[in-house]
């Protein structure tokens, strides 16, 4: 099965990344898939955090400028200010991201990675053998999911080295070679549990987009 076209790569990065994957499946009946989305959530409460914190800033700055600091003008100003400031704040998905708490960054990521696992068919393979390497890009961070034939025999804590040096590689700005070397590392570990069939067809794409 082939890949879809990224949104997030150059036509170079893609090959690579493709190329990686199959070769990591010649040694391996598993399904090895990597996902690149934009985001893992919309973080809208952060842009109402954001407008909120920014108007009353601006309305404050301004009654010290013109030397009025009563009620009857901060608090019409601030509401004058908070929408066109809502607006702006959600189009700034680095500035909402860097007024969400670590706690709810990390869960988004974790329930995106979820969802798409279902979403794009790694549980259905023949031998429950599809595994996700998911990259949200907005957020650095990285989740690598196995299907139940890979977690009966790998725990899921297996994976979570690779997900932090990959996440670390994005971070110094070098996914696509952290993610090659990920991808090699994840085929080694299923070849040595799951070989490869003479049978064995690709079932999942080597690269899907969001």
């Amino acid at each position: 099965m082939t890949k879809t076209t990224s949104k997030h790569l150059n036509d170079e990065q893609e090959a690579l990344i493709v190329e990686a994957v199959k070769r990591a499946e010649s040694g391996t009946s598993g399904e090895i898939a990597p996902m690149l989305v934009a985001e893992s959530d919309d973080y809208r409460e952060a842009a109402v955090h954001v407008a909120v914190i920014m108007a009353t800033l601006l309305s404050l700055v301004a009654g010290l400028v013109i030397h009025d600091t009563s009620v009857w003008l901060f608090i019409p100003l601030t509401f004058i200010l908070y929408l066109p400031l809502l607006a702006l704040a959600r189009r700034l998905p680095s500035l909402k991201l860097a007024f969400t708490p670590t706690a709810r960054v990390r869960a988004s990521v974790q329930q995106r990675a979820v969802r798409a696992f279902h979403e794009k068919g790694l549980h259905r393979t023949r031998g429950e053998t599809g595994i996700l390497i998911f990259i949200s890009l907005l957020e650095r961070k990285v989740w690598i999911l196995g299907d139940r034939g890979i977690n009966k025999v790998i725990p899921p804590e297996r994976w979570s080295a690779l997900a932090s040096a990959l996440a670390a590689g994005i971070r110094e700005g070098r996914m696509v070679d952290t993610l090659v070397t990920t991808i090699a590392e994840v085929g080694d570990i299923l070849k040595q549990h799951f070989p490869h069939r003479k049978d064995d067809s690709n079932e999942l794409p080597d690269l899907i987009d969001e």
